[in-house]
């Protein structure tokens, strides 16, 4: 079998549970099973979904900054308290928890690379208050 380039920037990898990797086309779903690496070039909030607050109830979330500089913030628990946000220059990254809520807005235009469990994940409008 010939090993090939793959474009991070084209591609998600799909980790199966049988301990394949697969190459395919960039289309998160959340019905698929195993581990799923994403990379994106971000130029504003809207690339990032900004505007709504993300979960993963399958597994822990890494998201990573390869370039540029991202904010992470994490919805309150509980009400009344304030979003926690955590500071990714480039090549850090930080772990959410699972079924933890999140949310990524842009210090500059960025890469960005994220692995978690697709299936059960779900998006929620932000509303600000």
């Amino acid at each position: 079998m010939a090993i090939t380039p793959i474009d991070l920037y084209a591609s998600f990898l799909h980790l199966r549970q049988d301990g394949q990797v697969h190459a395919e086309r960039p289309v998160f779903d959340p019905e698929r099973d195993g581990w799923q690496v994403m990379t994106f070039h971000v130029e504003n909030d809207a690339d990032v979904h900004g505007d709504h607050w993300e979960v993963h109830t399958a597994a822990d979330e890494v998201v990573a900054c390869l370039t540029g500089g991202i904010r992470l913030y994490l919805r309150p628990q509980q009400p009344g308290d304030e979003e926690e946000q955590i500071k990714l220059a480039a090549g850090t990254a930080a772990v959410v928890p699972r079924g933890r809520w999140h949310r990524i807005a842009l210090d500059a235009p960025s890469d960005i690379m994220s692995v978690t469990v697709p299936s059960g994940s779900r998006l929620e409008k932000r509303i600000e208050t």
